[in-house]
């Protein structure tokens, strides 16, 4: 099935999660948001959430500094 993961068109298999997408980016361990059609999914429900043709996806990392 086709995402659409920061504005670039991604396929992927049917069953994956939001956590298996993250991974799939080399994104695990990272301090990140996931945004789904414009909503803010938990970290607590990567697990759980499975995505929809056609989502659109929109992953930021959180940058320190100071």
């Amino acid at each position: 099935m086709e995402l659409i993961v920061n504005g670039e068109s991604r396929q992927v298999s049917e069953q994956l999660t939001a956590a298996g997408l993250v991974e799939d980016l080399g994104l695990t361990g990272r301090r990140l948001a996931v945004e789904v059609n414009g909503e803010l999914l938990p970290r607590s429900r990567f697990d759980q959430h499975h995505f929809n043709p056609g989502d659109r996806v929109e992953i930021v990392q959180a940058i320190g500094g100071g």
